[in-house]
């Protein structure tokens, strides 16, 4: 084959590579948004019927880290 037939396959066989991979991110992407989905139907029907959290206990003595502001360059 000469260098632009072997160049074609390469990418032919990359196309094929990509097309497998986006198939796969698709596949991830709908079971994560159903897990999703079913996380947040669970914590609506907790929250209806009356589950709450305790609030945290807030301290005095805890700092909250400010980022240091930029300089001008």
């Amino acid at each position: 084959m000469t260098e632009q037939q072997n160049h074609l396959a390469q990418l032919l066989q990359q196309r094929k590579d990509l097309a497998t991979q986006l198939e796969q991110i698709g596949d991830q992407s709908t079971r994560t948004r159903e897990l999703f989905l079913k996380t947040q139907g669970a914590i609506e029907y907790l929250e209806l019927v009356g589950v709450t959290l305790p609030e945290p206990e807030q301290s005095e003595n805890v700092e909250i880290e400010q980022p240091a502001p930029a300089e001008a360059g």
